[in-house]
């Protein structure tokens, strides 16, 4: 036996949804942003891709086409 019952629609309004995100805004954390650490150039040596993820990317159109 199925369910048929619809799932009820939120009863809470854009107001009601704006307050909670307000009161709740003093609760977040934002974290410190640092720069990010630099990578000496010989540290980087390419990136691999699986084959069939370069068959995948190949067989694409272009961008524009």
């Amino acid at each position: 036996m199925s369910n048929n019952i619809a799932p009820r629609e939120s009863e809470t309004t854009l107001a009601e949804l704006r307050g909670d995100c307000a009161r709740m805004a003093p609760h977040w954390v934002v974290p410190v942003r640092t720069a990010p650490t630099p990578v000496a150039p010989s540290l980087i040596h390419g990136v691999n891709v699986p084959p069939a993820s370069a068959r995948l990317i190949d067989s694409m159109a272009e961008y524009g086409d």
